[in-house]
C-alpha cells in the first residue's frame, strides 16, 4: 500500500509541476478512490475470444532454473487484442527481462495486473488511467516465451508484492465484448 501511495504522491507532484493543479488533484483523488476498491470478483478474461473453458491452471508449474510460474498463460494468436481486466495506472509499460515486452497495471485495492509475453502494446504511456475492457496490448510471445506458442502470461500481485494464483478470479469470468471504438486502438 506504501509503494501505490508513493505513486499516488508522485503522479500528484508530476501534474502540479506540469502546471495541471486541478488535474493532479482530480486524478490523485481518483486513484485514492481506486485503492479503497475491492478487487472485482470475477474477474473479465482479458484476451479477446478466450473464454473460460479455454482457461489452464498453469499456476505453480515448475520452470526452468527452480522456478514457479507465478501467473497464468492465456494461449491466443498472435496480435490478439488484450485488455485490461480492471481499471486502473499504468506502471510500467516495456521490456522487462523473462517477461518480455510487459505492461504492468495497478489496479483496485493495490493489486497489480501483469501482462507479459506481448507482441506490441496498446496506445497507453505510464502513469495513463486505463478504463475495463481497453486495449493494452496484443499477444505475442516475447521475452523467454520466444520459443514457444503465443500467449498471454497473465499474474496478479497483491499490495505487498505476493503473486496469487488468477486462475480461480478468472474461471467464473466472462470475456470483454467489442463496444465501440474507445475500447479498440487501431492495429
Amino acid at each position: 500500500m506504501a509503494r501505490a501511495r508513493l505513486l499516488g504522491l508522485t503522479l500528484l507532484i508530476a501534474f502540479s509541476l506540469a502546471g495541471c493543479r486541478e488535474a493532479a488533484v482530480r486524478y490523485n483523488t481518483r486513484y485514492n478512490t481506486l485503492l479503497q476498491e475491492e478487487l472485482p470478483r470475477p474477474l473479465p478474461i482479458p484476451v479477446d475470444g478466450v473464454t473460460a473453458s479455454h482457461l489452464q491452471n498453469t499456476w505453480g508449474s515448475a520452470r526452468d532454473g527452480g522456478r514457479h510460474h507465478k501467473g497464468i498463460d492465456i494461449f491466443a494468436p498472435r496480435n490478439t487484442p488484450i485488455r485490461s481486466a480492471t481499471a486502473g495506472i499504468v506502471e510500467f509499460k516495456g521490456m522487462k527481462g523473462l517477461g518480455g515486452q510487459v505492461v504492468t497495471i495497478t489496479g483496485p485495492g493495490g493489486y497489480r495486473f501483469y501482462y507479459a509475453h506481448l507482441e506490441d502494446f496498446g496506445l497507453q504511456e505510464v502513469g495513463d488511467w486505463v478504463e475495463p475492457g481497453e486495449v493494452i496490448g496484443y499477444v505475442g510471445n516475447s521475452g523467454n516465451a520466444a520459443i514457444s506458442s503465443t500467449h498471454l502470461h497473465y499474474g496478479i500481485y497483491e499490495p505487498s508484492g505476493r503473486a496469487i494464483n488468477p486462475y480461480p478470479l478468472l474461471r467464473g469470468g466472462q470475456p470483454f465484448s467489442l463496444v465501440g471504438e474507445t475500447q479498440t486502438a487501431a492495429k
